[in-house]
């Protein structure tokens, strides 16, 4: 039975609430539409048209360019590099890193990254972006404890981290298997079949997340256990047995372990222990002010927890500090302010030691871009978490003023975290090759989940164009590393 006009119309009761219905519709109408505009603030990749303008990138950029590189011979502009880099860096600290650089080709290497960023945006790019490490060479992956507390293999360090070419990382960590085999002394032959292996085994897990789908590609990560195994990536005996050695060390690097290293107990109450000039206890830096710089670095924990995700905030809450130290840490590092800092929980025996370590700009942003986030401790540690399986419960970031006054940015982290490293001093050639294509797997995850999976996977395509390239490429900026290394030393003289 249809309704009659003074039905509808009927005057409303009191309390009542009339709703007038094209109102509701044209209000849900802007909901739907800012929800969809919301959803769609990038625009969804078609996977088939991207895998043809990879494919069609192949013309502006062979993949055989990918190998150009000219060594140039006695320039200063890499020493020149590494001294402006070096200019706000604690200068009573920066003969460490000159002796650790200086030790070989292969350290100094590890601590040229800005030296490379300014090299590699001179080599040709296909202008397809990704999350870049920044500084993937080998020595920066290894085995670290999920949330859950499974072993993974990831990349370590992502103090340059920022958006830039797929391809500088690719060729920053190809070198560096080329290097890392020159300082074992392995043959011309060797390096040259590892290194092309290892590209081949990026572009081919390149190709297999192209074939997966999103959820499939973010969950996809290197299970430590399982991979021992299965031999997936076909390691050889001698690589699992030299894996498993560098497994049952990470088990036990964690907080407590830390801990027991790293203090003591003096007078009934735990403090770290001096060793000048690498570890420094704030007591000895900060002299009678020793207590009030404690309970300063007490609002800057407090400071920090902002950065945590809300459900851990109530973890760090739990904790108070005990001791702070300045502590050398890394290669290409040193020089940098980067503390440990030790606190207690429950009890003295439950005891958490984080790493609070300056992050200032990152060495690509000359030649990429400038990072959104003004904080560059921020910068790692969304660039950590959006490209790392099992990032660290406490990642975090903070700003502090240093001694002087002036603010500096940081990130923090659990110092140990069962984390572990495949010993490159005495690697076999095996043993390089099975790190090397585990290394090749996290890079192309890493780029495949912060970038365009499909269209580097069109270009990468199916033949060994990109392969032979990358090998030769590897080989020649070796060359180049080793001539900035001899100019290096020069300058030290």
């Amino acid at each position: 039975m249809e309704k009659s006009e003074a039905d509808t119309a009927r005057p409303a009761v009191a309390g009542e609430i009339r709703v007038d219905p094209e109102t509701v519709k044209e209000k849900f109408k802007q909901l739907r539409e800012a929800v969809y505009s919301e959803f769609q603030g990038q625009e969804k990749i078609d996977k088939p048209a991207s895998l043809a303008a990879g494919k069609a990138l192949r013309k502006e950029v062979p993949r055989k360019a990918q190998a150009e590189w000219t060594v140039e011979k006695g320039r200063s502009r890499g020493v020149d590099l590494l001294k402006q880099q070096e200019s706000d860096r604690v200068q009573e600290l920066l003969s460490i890193r000159h002796e650790r650089m200086a030790v070989s080709p292969f350290t100094f290497y590890r601590g040229a990254a800005i030296i490379m960023a300014d090299d590699l945006s001179k080599t040709p790019s296909t202008g397809i972006r990704v999350q870049d490490c920044g500084d993937a060479h080998i020595a920066n992956f290894g085995i670290f404890g999920s949330a859950e507390g499974r072993l993974v293999f990831d990349l370590n360090d992502f103090d340059e981290t920022l958006p830039a070419p797929w391809e500088w990382d690719v060729k920053r960590f190809l070198t560096s298997v080329e290097i890392c085999g020159r300082d074992r002394g392995f043959s011309e032959k060797e390096r040259r079949k590892i290194v092309r292996n290892t590209a081949k085994y990026y572009r081919e897990s390149m190709q297999t997340f192209s074939e997966l789908g999103n959820l499939e590609v973010w969950y996809a990560h290197i299970d430590i256990e399982n991979l021992l195994e299965s031999d997936s990536i076909e390691l050889k005996s001698e690589s699992s047995r030299q894996i498993r050695k560098t497994i049952s060390k990470a088990m036990n690097k964690n907080s407590a372990a830390a801990a027991a290293k790293l203090t003591e107990t003096v007078d009934g109450k735990q403090q770290i222990i001096s060793d000048p000039p690498l570890i420094v206890p704030m007591r000895e830096l900060a002299g009678d002010e020793g207590e009030k710089a404690l309970q300063y670095l007490g609002l800057v924990l407090k400071k920090y927890r902002m950065s945590l995700p809300r459900e851990r905030r109530s973890l760090i809450d739990q904790y108070s500090i005990v001791d702070m130290a300045r502590k050398v840490v890394g290669v290409g590092s040193v020089g940098t302010r980067a503390w440990i800092v030790v606190l207690e929980g429950a009890d003295p025996t439950d005891t958490l030691v984080l790493q609070v370590k300056e992050a200032s700009e990152s060495v690509l942003e000359p030649y990429s871009q400038k990072s959104e986030f003004s904080n560059h401790g921020r910068r790692v540690v969304e660039g950590l978490r959006a490209t790392q399986t099992a990032g660290d419960i406490f990642t975090g970031w903070v700003t502090i003023a240093d001694m002087d006054g002036t603010p500096k940015d940081y990130y923090v982290r659990q110092l140990w975290n069962a984390k572990g490293s495949i010993d490159l001093t005495d690697i076999t050639r095996d043993n390089l090759k099975g790190l090397a294509k585990m290394c090749a797997w996290t890079l192309a995850h890493e780029h495949a989940k912060t970038g365009n999976r499909h269209e580097i996977a069109g270009y990468l395509g199916k033949g060994e164009a990109f392969d032979e390239a990358m090998a030769e490429f590897a080989s020649k900026y070796a060359d180049q590393n080793e001539a900035d290394y001899q100019m290096f030393l020069k300058a030290q003289e």
